[in-house]
């Protein structure tokens, strides 16, 4: 059997597009064929069937309605397909044979467009990684906002500055070269695996300067500032030749290519954001119990995307984070103007995702409808603060301009289909007006045509009639036929009457036969009339979103700040961290203000260096996170929770906190501390934070010690810069005597007969002992266990201190053994006496019959007797 035309037109649009699974478009529905069909059906979950033989073959076959594609390719982009949409570029009714056929666009998890799919708080960022000359350039682009950046990396030999970013910037989707990935598969494959992102092999563009300036219409890239940057340009060139191939018949939302010069902001590695989990928690994989979720009052999405933007970039900068400080002081004071903004801000939309649509050109009736309510309340914000230079720049002419174009032509009920006319109101369009008048009075209109027809012609019975095969006409008895002027156009002769047409109601008839079809032809080319009309504005729009974005989150700083009692920081030039009654921001709002215990710092050039020890479960970590998280807020210019602070700035925050094996490369838990460390260790300067966690526990005792004290030394000697290294090695707490500027701190333990409370207090002084088995015991091991292990630990004390004595080995051999039986005695009276104190302490005095209080009573008798 030979191939069908449609089959032939298939086979030759899918050879273009093998990688991808092939959205063919027939009538309402999008039609998989072959391998694309099996694939879909079990992806997506739609039935397989089979069409008619294609060369003595079944032809698989699965559809989806194209009304609702966008779940499905959504779907299937998330599980790493790519999807090629091919849509009918000609009108079926217009085209005799087989109908035109192009692909339009191809969906990557980088390239998605259907925001309703995405999540509105955070970007879809498309990447791109070159590296040329020594340098790695990365550009990245968010295609439905038109945000468009690059940066470019020096000194990376082992590439940690370029996946720091990458972790960072967190795209859907990663550009490499062949060569450039192979060289680095591992790390391209791991970050993959982390942060479920596609890794895309492109080839070299051979003149990226060029092709960009051709793209934005510029003389040179030094309009951008980046003309220098050769590989930024390179990945620049990279991304945007990609994405244009995947928008093949539309435009992108991009205006400019934006340097991002990443020594204009403090550091934070992917591993201390993970650890102070600043915008992603480590067991759900959420933002619920982080610093973005304790910061985030914004009232538009806009507005959370920028604020994950600001925390992973603290500011070095003061005056410009004293600029944010000043800002959030403003709102803080102006109470009526704060909650009047808050509550217009809830009224604006996604006007970053809304222009990028109209742009893209996916835009309905409802998102003009509501670009047209966000521009209102946007006008009403800036009439709040015109005593402000909030909007300064900002053209307030043409956002009228883009209200009134939608106010004067969009309905306020507009449907989301752009297609089934209803969009455009009753006024705006004089041909759509004629149209609808005759759909709504035709037959009005019909007798005023025949009453017009008979005092032209004077003939009196002359009649309009319509049948199904001539359609409308005017019918004339043959007495009459000799008054029926030139123009009358005769159709059909009857025994007894002639029946004529005219132009009017010939055309009368296309229109009322066609108006439907008619009407959603006209309203759709007025619609993306008024689009266009807004897409030449939309500069303006970019603009405003930015502003209301950096409101948003300014407000919401003063919002958290109230609602927690934070305080201005204060920056100073000193090498400073001092803090007052500082919290930790995220757990202070999990357990209860009223039960977080605060606590002071103060580190300085006589004292940077701070060894705390103390037991588990007590708040070291607590207050170790809550000095770097102090920090950050404060160069993001948020104000903090404490009492007071006075800081100067730092360049890098770097931290080694918990341990756990990666297993994906096989790494032990040690291998993965001390690689930690390493980056730390050279990558800290003097300005830098640095908060070390238990470093050496995951290796011998005296092996971790002494790895400890050198790394100590070192980070004390060499790099200087502002250290807290909690640990439970008390043999640290002596090198406070060696270096000026090391000090110790614990944290405070009160002991109550046979149980001790953590205070969570820090405090001066290093601890003299442990408490693992206190921790045990509230942890809720069983009562046989804990007894043991303080048996076990007495018997390895006494040994210590065996060793530890300098006696003499003949005096020992003559006495040993007599102590030995007294020790043992005193030790086993001890054992006694704690299960004692163990089986008191345990009795659920409320739950006890008295059968069995006087069963315990006999037992706690027994053992008395046998202490005694």
């Amino acid at each position: 059997m030979s191939e069908t035309p449609l089959m032939k037109q298939y086979r030759e649009i899918k050879e273009n597009h093998q990688d991808s699974i092939l959205f063919f478009r027939l009538g309402d529905f999008y039609e998989m064929f072959f391998q694309d069909a099996v694939t879909a059906s079990k992806e997506l979950g739609l039935t397989l069937t089979s069409r008619n033989k294609e060369k003595g073959m079944d032809v698989p076959l699965a559809g989806i309605p194209y009304h609702s594609s966008a779940s499905y390719i959504t779907k299937l982009v998330n599980k790493g397909y790519k999807v090629a949409i091919c849509e009918q570029v000609e009108d079926p009714r217009t085209v005799k044979g087989i109908v035109k056929r192009e692909v339009v666009k191809i969906v990557t998890p980088g390239t998605v467009i259907d925001v309703d799919s995405l999540d509105a708080t955070s970007n879809n960022y498309l990447l791109s990684v070159k590296h040329l000359d020594n340098k790695t350039g990365i550009a990245y682009l968010d295609i439905t906002t038109g945000e468009f950046k690059v940066l470019e990396i020096e000194d990376d030999s082992d590439y940690s500055k370029t996946f720091n970013e990458l972790y960072k910037i967190e795209p859907k989707e990663i550009l490499v070269e062949f060569n450039f990935y192979e060289a680095l598969k591992d790390k391209f494959d791991d970050y993959s695996k982390k942060i479920d992102s596609k890794v895309t092999l492109v080839n070299k563009l051979r003149d990226p300067e060029n092709f960009l300036t051709d793209y934005f219409n510029i003389v040179s890239l030094e309009s951008f500032g980046i003309s220098e940057a050769k590989a930024a340009v390179h990945a620049a060139g990279m991304i945007l030749d990609y994405a244009l191939s995947m928008q093949v018949d539309g435009d992108l939302p991009l205006e400019k290519i934006e340097y991002i010069n990443i020594t204009n902001f403090a550091e934070i590695n992917s591993t201390t954001r993970r650890n102070l989990e600043l915008t992603r928690n480590q067991r759900e994989k959420t933002s619920y119990g982080t610093l973005l979720w304790v910061l985030d009052k914004c009232k538009t999405s806009m507005g959370t995307r920028f604020l994950k933007k600001i925390i992973n970039n603290p500011l070095l900068e003061i005056e410009e984070i004293k600029k944010r400080q000043d800002d959030l002081q403003y709102f803080m004071d102006n109470i009526l103007i704060r909650e009047e903004i808050k509550e217009k801000l809830g009224e604006v939309y996604d006007l970053e995702r809304l222009a990028g649509k109209i742009v893209l050109g996916n835009e309905n009736g409802k998102d003009l409808t509501a670009l047209k309510k966000s521009i209102i309340s946007s006008l009403e914000i800036m009439d709040f603060l015109r005593e402000t230079a909030f909007f300064t720049g900002i053209d307030t002419k043409t956002l009228t301009q883009i209200r009134d174009i939608i106010e004067e032509s969009i309905k306020e009920d507009a449907p989301f289909s752009i297609r089934e006319g209803n969009i455009i109101k009753r006024g705006y369009n004089q041909e759509l007006d004629e149209i609808f008048k005759i759909m709504s009075s035709g037959k009005d209109y019909l007798l005023e045509i025949e009453a017009r027809e008979k005092e032209r012609t004077g003939i009196k019975n002359l009649k309009i009639k319509y049948n199904k095969v001539f359609g409308y006409f005017l019918e004339v008895s043959n007495s009459n036929k000799d008054l029926v002027p030139e123009d009358y156009i005769r159709k059909q002769t009857l025994s007894n009457a002639e029946r004529y047409i005219t132009e009017e109601l010939k055309e009368y008839e296309d229109k009322i036969i066609n108006s439907k079809s008619k009407v959603e032809e006209i309203e759709y080319y007025l619609f993306k009339e008024i689009s266009g009309k807004i897409k030449e504005k939309r500069e303006v729009l970019n603009k405003l979103s930015e502003i209301l974005a950096y409101l948003d989150v300014i407000i919401s700083f003063a919002v958290t700040a109230i609602e927690n009692n934070y305080v201005r920081p204060e920056f100073v030039d000193d090498y400073v961290i001092e803090i007052e009654e500082g919290r930790h921001p995220v757990v202070e709002k999990l357990i209860g203000r009223e039960d977080f215990v605060s606590n002071n710092v103060r580190m300085d050039r006589e004292g940077n260096f701070i060894i705390l020890t103390g037991p588990n479960m007590a708040g070291k970590s607590t207050y170790m996170k809550q000095i770097g998280l102090i920090q950050i807020l404060a160069q993001i210019g948020s104000y903090v929770p404490a009492q007071s602070a006075r800081l100067s700035i730092v360049d890098k925050i770097l931290t080694r906190i918990g341990a756990a094996d990666d297993i994906v490369s096989g790494q032990s838990t040690f291998m993965v501390e001390m690689s930690e460390v390493s980056n730390i260790i050279n990558s800290a300067t003097e300005r830098s934070l640095i908060i070390l966690d238990e470093v050496g526990r995951g290796t011998s005792t005296f092996d971790g010690i002494s790895i400890a004290t050198a790394i100590t030394e070192y980070i004390h000697d060499k790099i200087k810069a502002k250290t807290i290294f909690a640990t439970h090695y008390h043999e640290l707490t002596e090198l406070e005597e060696k270096f000026d500027s090391i000090l110790n701190y614990r944290i405070e333990v009160e002991e109550r007969s046979n149980s001790v409370v953590f205070l969570r207090k820090i405090v001066r002084g290093g601890a003299d002992k442990s408490y693992g088995i206190e921790v045990a015991r509230l942890a809720g091991l069983p009562k046989e266990v804990l007894l043991n292990s303080k048996k076990i630990l007495r018997g390895l004390e006494k040994r210590k201190e065996l060793i530890e004595k300098t006696v003499n080995v003949e005096q020992l051999s003559l006495f040993a053994a007599n102590d030995m039986v007294e020790e043992e005695k005193k030790n086993l009276k001890e054992d006694l006496y704690e299960e004692l104190l163990f089986d008191i302490e345990n009795i659920d005095i409320n739950n006890v019959t008295p059968m069995e209080a006087l069963g315990l009573l006999g037992e706690l008798k027994k053992k008395m007797e046998e202490i005694n």
